[in-house]
């Protein structure tokens, strides 16, 4: 599978992914970048290999503004074995592939358990791989077959729920968001131990996906430190 951009590699190559292939455009420019922003991975530029757009182009599939790219192996899709020791989260058939990477790019930052997701769209997608900057590779990422196969406590966020600043949210949470269009399906909402809603202004009408992750997983990241 691709990878799009040194961001990309760099976090491929930092979680240990399978990475076969490393191309740059300019190897000065990709060793400047990884002495400004990977200093531990200056080595893995130094040793990549130089090519013309037109190669970069068909060993990545496109090119990028930085001139790095390279190839992993892909995993298989993460199984429903997540860490009890931070929340997983649970997209319950998103749509958006950028969204969805975006989603696992925070996950991954804020240390959640996994990202697991309902549905059709597949979650190694280059689409969702190119939103989450390689990040794939640093928590477990899966589609599960259905909400049955989902274990612990199913905390599940809509508008209509119990406000999230009066809830704990406990370290073996799953954390279950609905897509952006048709928000929780009656599944994972049955499936739910408890539905919380996020703090809104009035008059503004959502949050996009990954915003809201990111205020759930910060949320519990704050009080578990305070605690």
């Amino acid at each position: 599978m691709a990878l799009e951009g040194f961001h990309a590699v760099k976090h491929a190559v930092r979680f240990g992914a399978s990475v076969r292939t490393v191309v740059v455009l300019d190897r000065d420019k990709a060793v400047g970048l990884a002495r400004s922003h990977a200093e531990d991975l200056v080595p893995v530029f130094e040793r990549a290999e130089v090519v013309g757009a037109a190669e970069f182009e068909r060993v990545v599939g496109r090119s990028h503004p930085t001139g790095v790219g390279g190839v992993a192996e892909r995993p298989a899709d993460a199984p429903w074995e997540v860490r009890r020791d931070a929340p997983a989260v649970l997209l319950d058939n998103p749509r958006n592939l950028g969204n969805f990477g975006a989603v696992i790019r925070v996950a991954a930052g804020l240390g959640a358990g996994g990202v697991f997701s309902l549905g059709d769209v597949d979650p190694w997608h280059p689409v969702v791989l190119r939103g989450s900057a390689g990040l794939h590779f640093a928590l477990p990422v899966g589609r599960l077959a259905g909400v049955g196969e989902v274990t612990g406590t199913v905390i599940a966020f809509d508008a209509g729920g119990r406000d999230l600043r009066d809830v704990r949210i406990p370290d073996d949470a799953v954390l279950a968001f609905g897509s952006e269009r048709h928000g929780l399906s009656r599944d994972v909402r049955d499936r739910a131990d408890l539905v919380v809603s996020l703090p809104m202004r009035p008059r503004v009408s959502s949050y996009n996906l990954t915003t809201s992750v990111a205020m759930g997983l910060y949320h519990w990241e704050l009080f578990r430190r305070a605690s």
